[in-house]
């Protein structure tokens, strides 16, 4: 019967380590008090062994990380029989009743862990009476004394930071005159126990929010001893300190708007890198303002960066084509020259992939071969938008809203602002165009060569824009719709060495307006 209750507590303790084991500890600097109990068996002279039991008190001091040193105290029941009568062993059964006491260390072979393996050994006595079969104290009542020198092995497993669990096994080495017959060897007995130890107080050297920093650790780092998360950010401070290199008394080590456990466990962003992926925008942007990817460079795949997209072109980071003109940003940035978040750069009419890919004309230039007319407009009306020959106004003019027209064959009689009769006949045309479209305001700008002053030119070049703009006023356009600007001899359209090259810079355009 006893022998099952013996072993039942010991299944029990075996069944509550590996349900609690997690914990870690270390006895330095604590003092630790613990009880035992399990089971043993005699090593006599006698020829027949039999289970006893028996139970253990101690107290020990953690005097350093590897080492403590303590006393154990208990109550031993040892049993043997003799079925042969032996000479000299007036009785064939013996009850051993004693109570060991010593000093012993133990040497702690995996301090820090959750489960720690110690081997002990020490000195000490033992008083023993003896009883026969009927339970009789023999041959006396009194105690004896007995030398006791223990060793032994174990382990503890953790349960919190101050209670453990011990499984221990030793052997305890006695004289040879316990069981009244000396022979060859001193008599012994293993033992089996199991029990629980305590922890007393705290120390430098202990970890109290099982955080992997140690008191000492957290006193240097500010951090609480008492909190395993001081910070509030969802990771333990020696995570913090040991694993990522971040401070555990800051929730936003990077200061990238997450909090450090976010990045970690959430996002899998580096919570010490406010820029995890290097594309110029910070963690926090990128989830919070762009939801973009903040560990891909570039989340559309478009070769820009979301930095470069966000920050320097204004593109969108999740489109590989910001604007939808079939074209890649990238390509529009760094190929083409175009701006990738209008479809149309030009203000042409024509998209810029059309542009580039059907028409073979200029997306950043309305007026591909300059002569005169808007890419769309050619287009529109079945000219050649690179061929500037066809250009000519009398095909009719074309006005669109951004576009800018030259208007050739506008004259005026030399060194005045008075309008040659083709001149008007050229402008007639432009009056239809306006007149087709009466929601289009135009800016007129006249040009010079440069022949003559500066100054003569410029004023020269403004009284020839108001000329034209007072001719299409008195046909009827309304006079808020027309503004005049002169320019004088500036943005030539072709040398002025020649006189065909002169001819053609003394101009006049017109500038739609958006």
């Amino acid at each position: 019967m006893r022998r099952k209750l013996i072993g039942a507590f010991i299944l029990m303790i075996f069944s509550a380590v590996l349900h609690n084991v997690g914990f870690s500890q270390h006895p330095e600097g604590r003092w630790i008090i613990g009880i035992r109990g399990g089971g043993n068996l005699w090593l006599n002279d006698l020829n027949q062994r039999k289970f006893g039991f028996g139970g253990e008190a101690i107290v020990r001091y953690g005097v350093a990380r590897y080492f403590s040193l303590g006393l154990i105290g208990g109550y031993e029941v040892l049993k043997a029989n003799q079925s042969v009568p032996l000479a000299g062993l007036p009785y064939p059964y013996l009850r051993f009743e004693s109570i060991p006491g010593f000093l012993v260390g133990w040497f702690h072979l995996r301090p820090g862990g959750s489960f720690s393996p110690y081997v002990y050994v020490g000195a000490g006595a033992m008083l023993f009476r003896r009883k026969d079969f009927q339970n009789l104290l023999v041959p006396d009542d009194k105690f004896k004394t007995a030398v006791l020198i223990p060793v032994g092995a174990g382990f503890e497993a953790y349960a919190s930071r101050s209670l453990s669990f011990t499984v221990d096994f030793g052997y305890r080495i006695s004289d040879d005159y316990s069981d009244f017959f000396k022979h060859r060897f001193p008599d012994s007995y293993p033992t089996v126990k199991a029990g629980i130890h305590v922890y007393m107080g705290t120390s430098d050297a202990d970890d109290d929010d099982e955080d992997r920093l140690i008191n000492g650790e957290e006193r240097t780092f500010g951090t609480d001893p008492e909190l395993a998360d001081t910070d509030g950010d969802g990771l333990k401070d020696g995570e913090e300190v040991k694993r990522y290199h971040i401070n555990p008394l800051k929730a936003d080590s990077d200061g990238d708007e997450l909090t450090d456990g976010d990045e970690v466990f959430k996002y899998h962003t580096d919570p010490a890198n406010p820029n995890s992926d290097g594309d110029g925008l910070s963690d926090g942007d990128e989830l919070l303002k762009y939801n973009t990817n903040p560990l891909k460079i570039d989340t559309d795949g478009d070769v820009l960066t979301d930095g470069d997209e966000v920050l320097k072109h204004t593109t969108d980071p999740w489109k590989a084509d910001s604007d939808g003109d079939s074209l890649p940003d990238w390509d529009e940035v760094k190929i083409y020259m175009t701006d990738a978040t209008k479809s149309d750069t030009d203000g042409d009419g024509l998209s810029d992939s059309d542009e580039i890919k059907t028409y073979k004309t200029h997306p950043a230039k309305a007026d591909t071969d300059g002569g005169g007319v808007s890419d769309g407009d050619e287009i529109a009306r079945k000219s050649s938008p690179i061929d500037p020959k066809d250009d000519s106004v009398e095909k009719g003019v074309v006005l669109r809203k951004g576009a800018t027209v030259i208007l050739e064959g506008i004259n005026f009689q030399s060194g005045s602002v008075l309008l040659t009769v083709e001149s008007e006949t050229r402008l007639e045309k432009v009056f239809d165009a306006l007149t087709a479209s009466p929601e289009l305001e135009v800016e007129i700008i006249g040009y010079t060569d440069n022949a003559g002053p500066v100054e003569v030119n410029q004023q020269l070049s403004l009284r020839r824009a108001q000329a034209v703009r007072t001719w299409l006023i008195k046909k009827g356009v309304a006079s808020r719709r027309l503004t005049a600007t002169g320019k004088g001899s500036r943005d030539p359209v072709a040398s002025n060495d020649t006189p065909e090259g002169r001819a053609k810079n003394r101009r006049i355009e017109f500038h739609v307006k958006k």
